[in-house]
């Protein structure tokens, strides 16, 4: 037996360090304090890579005692059909009634305005964890947050849970063989909740918990970013009201010989568990942090004031990660509408701007170099390798994201918001669904990646992407004009809306969740309606046929 786990250690070993580069490092976690806020509600953001952009309801459920709820492997399979959620790998014991929740590649908010973003992380190779290799683990990280949301009404109640299916259960990574990073949120607080796997010789019912997890308090006044990356630094167990750990979050660093408690030095969790850094998240790290708190340190210097000034890594900074907090008081009061814009950064102005390349270059008047029209944020692989840009990872790419807008003064129906794109949030626009919603248009969950639908959203928006690289500095503006007004108009109308809203609540809850379906069902007709007559414009208007020779 010692025979054969030796030789699963060193093959886990050898596959995790060929794969560590293959997950898609795509998951950008935004988590806004109701005090930092400007109208004082709780806020988390996701956004993600993940295929499955399908959204739809789960609804609430009642089961009998004794019942077992599945435990599901492929949850994110996009060829599933809804209600449907891959392979039963295991059981857990049921409840006997669930709450109702938004699903897409991972589940979002709940009927009870209890929230959830998610973003890789990275691990310690030691650590690291793949199905293929017959480990004992059975609890991904997606199927853990469906549980909780089925299960729980505040984020203190959702740590716990998940921490103890962790510990029981052991934690099997889904992206790769990596970490995890989820942000949990209710109508009063957030909490920064971070897995670790404990590598591939776990056995159940051994005593030994099956994950390394820790939980820390969002200040009421602090915002923070999970950038694919550990931000939880040192840790106070005995100050229970800020933090949550599970029974091994130190010994397991010392029994692997990472940590000595008699070396005076602190424990600083961010450096036991993570390994070095690496740019896709110091990158994303020092754009929130340089925008939301400018004065709070001293940022490296990354203002484009030449083409050539991003290829020049011989003197651009590497600061260490300690420069960045667990979080920040932001410099003025953080709106949804701050947080969609920094969804839709993508580096402008600074030397991570891919637009801003010497390669785009094209003669301009006067004899000047200026961009070509062509010139895009988003360049395919084919278009980088062709002109030589260097790869930088944006808060923008498809497949699909969210912000959770969590509310206490209002009834939950109304209170919590899950706002939501298709594809990429650059071009797409946002939609409202308020808590109440009980059925999703058919357009937002309709997706097939490998066969494009007239009936679905995500192919509408992407076909509307596309046609911009016909000429995309000038075609990008004509889907603004036509976005930006009518997003505008939500937050023009949001206030009569959710006044009808609660009426109706008071008097009739289930016409007030009509409404709201109603609601949703009509934005989303709307802008699919729009971005298929933006497609017949863009085409007309940029069609080769007018590019010349």
């Amino acid at each position: 037996m010692a025979r054969i786990r030796l030789k699963v250690w060193l093959t886990i070993l050898a596959v995790s360090g060929s794969a560590a580069a293959g997950p898609a490092f795509s998951c950008t976690v935004i988590a806004v304090g109701k005090k930092a806020s400007a109208d004082g509600s709780v806020i988390v953001s996701h956004t993600d890579t993940c295929n499955n952009s399908r959204i739809f309801v789960v609804p609430a459920r009642s089961f009998r005692k004794g019942e077992l709820a599945p435990v599901y492997y492929g949850i994110q399979d996009p060829k599933l059909p809804l209600l449907q959620f891959g392979e039963v790998i295991g059981h857990i014991p049921q409840v006997e009634r669930t709450y109702a929740y938004f699903h897409s590649g991972y589940p979002h908010l709940n009927e009870y305005q209890l929230a959830i973003g998610e973003s890789t992380l990275s691990q310690r190779e030691e650590l690291q964890v793949e199905r293929s290799l017959g480990v004992n683990q059975i609890m991904t990280v997606e199927q853990a947050m469906a549980f909780a949301l089925q299960r729980c009404k505040t984020a203190r109640e959702a740590v716990k849970l998940i921490g103890s299916l962790m510990e029981t259960y052991g934690f099997l990574p889904s992206t790769g063989p990596e970490s995890e990073g989820l942000a949990i949120a209710d109508t009063r607080e957030v909490w920064i909740m971070e897995i670790f796997s404990v590598g591939p010789l776990w056995e159940p019912g051994k005593g030994e918990p099956g994950a390394i997890w820790a939980a820390q308090r969002l200040p009421d006044d602090r915002v923070t970013v999970i950038p694919n990356w550990s931000i939880i630094k040192t840790i106070d167990p005995a100050r229970s009201d800020e933090f949550m750990v599970s029974p091994n979050y130190l010994q397991a660093a010392v029994d692997r010989g990472w940590y000595d408690p008699k070396s005076g030095k602190p424990f600083i969790w961010q450096e036991i568990y993570a390994p070095l850094p690496r740019e896709w998240s110091t990158g994303r790290f020092w754009l929130f942090y340089s925008r939301f708190a400018p004065t709070l340190a001293k940022w490296p210097e990354r203002k484009l004031m030449t083409f050539f000034q991003g290829q020049d890594a011989y003197h651009q900074f590497v600061e260490p990660l300690s420069l960045y907090p667990f979080s920040a008081k932001p410099e003025r009061k953080v709106s949804i509408q701050d947080i969609m814009a920094f969804q839709r950064s993508v580096f402008e102005g600074t030397i991570y701007d891919m637009t801003a390349d010497k390669s785009w270059c094209v003669p301009g008047p006067e004899g000047r170099w200026v961009p070509s029209p062509l010139t895009t944020p988003f360049p395919t692989r084919d278009m980088r390798e062709l002109l030589k840009l260097t790869y930088r990872r944006m808060i923008p790419r498809g497949n699909y994201g969210m912000i959770a807008q969590l509310r206490d003064w209002l009834p939950d129906p109304v209170g919590g918001i899950y706002w939501v794109y298709l594809d990429n949030v650059y071009v797409s626009p946002y939609v409202p669904i308020y808590a109440g919603v009980r059925e999703i248009s058919p357009l937002y969950n309709t997706y097939d990646p490998d066969s494009f639908s007239e009936g679905s959203a995500r192919w509408v928006y992407d076909f509307v992407e596309n046609l911009l690289y016909l000429k995309w500095q000038e075609a990008v503006r004509d889907v603004r004009a036509v976005r930006d007004p009518y997003e505008t108009a939500y937050f023009e109308k949001q206030a009569a809306v959710e006044a009808e809203a609660v009426a109706l609540h008071r008097k009739d809850p289930a016409k007030a969740a009509a409404f709201l379906t109603e609601q949703a069902r009509r934005h989303m007709e709307t802008l699919v309606k729009m971005y298929a007559d933006l497609r017949v414009r863009l085409i007309t208007k940029y069609t080769n046929n007018k590019q010349g020779l």
